[in-house]
């Protein structure tokens, strides 16, 4: 054998790991690329697999659906490019919502001021999440898991465990109606998304919350506000979620205990789906939203099916579960190779 086939052959082998690292640092650097060829692939496949799939009526109910899971992802994308993270965002949700039709329906409030206060109480319930995990040093996840069940009490001794009925009229259109042929709450969802995506990417805002999630101690030494650009992500995830909370009671024409118990694990998936690294400093809330698509795709084929909709539990816990396995194993393969 030559010396030129003997080093060929050699080099055969780390070709083919540089081929690999480039390949990975591309999906890893373009993540909204990666999410989006993944959502292609996926909707191409429903379509394959169900003629229903692909009608104006099912179109309708996943973007109503993803409306709601979408709000929700917005703020905990924003909350986990810091490094942070949220898992009351779902009571918070609910509590808002309950907050609303408490107002609207017990004391008689005009409806549209029972929302704006509702936004505020989502806000304060962020800020009072912000200000535990800053003030106090507490570690935002063990944090927010205590605080679910303190807004999930509130719920419980407000509702007794029974639906707020006898939502008025006059809001109901905010769940139910459309713009231009397109449910509102998309319409809403895709408003909220423009303003974020232009905050995170075109101002120095933004640019601050990327370099915390990157290096806070170093983000501090440069004069940034850490502490109160952590405390407003946390006030801009629970106005979020009261504003999903708010337009879920419009939707459902009652305001449900159970509003928000979902609005756990799917949130966080999506975000991992969507490009947003679990350690903080990478991602958009953008990809965030497009991974929620990709969830709200599985769950309605599921539907689609005539699967038990248990199933849909399982089939989230474990897109977490893959999802966050694979970015840990993505950065860390990233880093071995640095």
């Amino acid at each position: 054998m030559s010396h030129e086939t003997i080093a060929t052959a050699t080099a055969s082998p780390t070709a083919e790991k540089k081929l690999l690292k480039t390949l990975i640092d591309r999906f890893a650097g373009n993540s909204l690329g990666g999410v989006m060829a993944a959502l292609v692939i996926i909707f191409a496949i429903a379509c394959f697999l169900s003629p229903y799939f692909l009608t104006r009526f099912n179109m309708m109910i996943i973007a109503r659906s993803l409306a709601f899971i979408g709000l929700i992802t917005i703020g905990q994308a924003i909350l986990m490019i810091l490094g942070e993270l949220d898992l009351s965002v779902g009571a918070i949700g609910g509590l808002s919502g309950i907050a609303s039709g408490v107002l609207m329906v017990q004391y008689g409030v005009n409806p549209w001021v029972a929302i704006i206060l509702c936004l505020f109480l989502g806000a304060a319930c962020g800020l009072l999440n912000g200000l535990l995990v800053t003030r106090l040093q507490l570690h935002s996840l063990v944090l927010t898991i205590g605080m679910a069940g303190v807004y999930g009490g509130a719920i419980l001794v407000a509702t007794k465990g029974v639906a707020i009925t006898g939502i008025p009229h006059d809001i109901t259109f905010l769940g139910s109606g459309m713009i231009a042929g397109v449910p509102i709450p998309f319409v809403v969802l895709m408003a909220i998304l423009i303003v974020v995506g232009f905050v995170m990417q075109r101002t120095p805002l933004g640019r601050y919350v990327y370099a915390i999630g990157s290096n806070a101690e170093a983000a501090r030494m440069l004069g940034l506000r850490v502490a109160a650009i952590r405390v407003g992500a946390f006030v801009t995830a629970g106005f979020l979620s009261a504003v999903a909370g708010i337009l879920m009671v419009a939707r459902l024409g009652s305001a449900q205990p159970s509003i928000g118990d979902t609005w756990v694990l799917s949130p966080i998936a999506a975000a991992v789906i969507g490009g947003v690294a679990t350690t903080g400093g990478l991602g958009s809330p953008i990809g965030a939203v497009l991974g929620a698509m990709i969830i709200g795709i599985i769950e309605n084929i599921i539907v689609l099916f005539g699967i038990s909709p248990y199933w849909q539990s399982i089939v989230s816990g474990g897109i977490v579960v893959l999802a966050i396995s694979f970015d840990s194993l993505t950065r860390r393969y990233l880093n071995r190779g640095a």
